[in-house]
């Protein structure tokens, strides 16, 4: 998304997932999320889920997750 010049309408830490939010070229909302595995899910003290919504660390997902070298990406067909 960096390389392609793709611009971000938002990110959010949900505690059971992350996402990131965009816009298609045909200008419909695009969501992308990554949820984490259960046993990281937050939980309140009566065992419920304790979902939230929180600014991702959009800094910290790029140093775990480094942008690829330019080439090595997919190739249109």
């Amino acid at each position: 998304m960096l390389q392609a010049g793709i611009g971000l309408e938002g990110a959010a830490d949900h505690g059971v997932s992350e996402a990131i939010y965009l816009r298609d070229p045909d200008g419909n909302g695009v969501e992308l999320y990554w949820d984490r595995p259960r046993e990281q899910w937050p939980h309140r003290s009566d065992g419920s889920l304790a979902m939230y919504t929180h600014p991702l660390d959009l800094e910290a997902l790029l140093q775990e997750h480094p942008a690829p070298s330019a080439g090595t990406g997919p190739r249109d067909l």
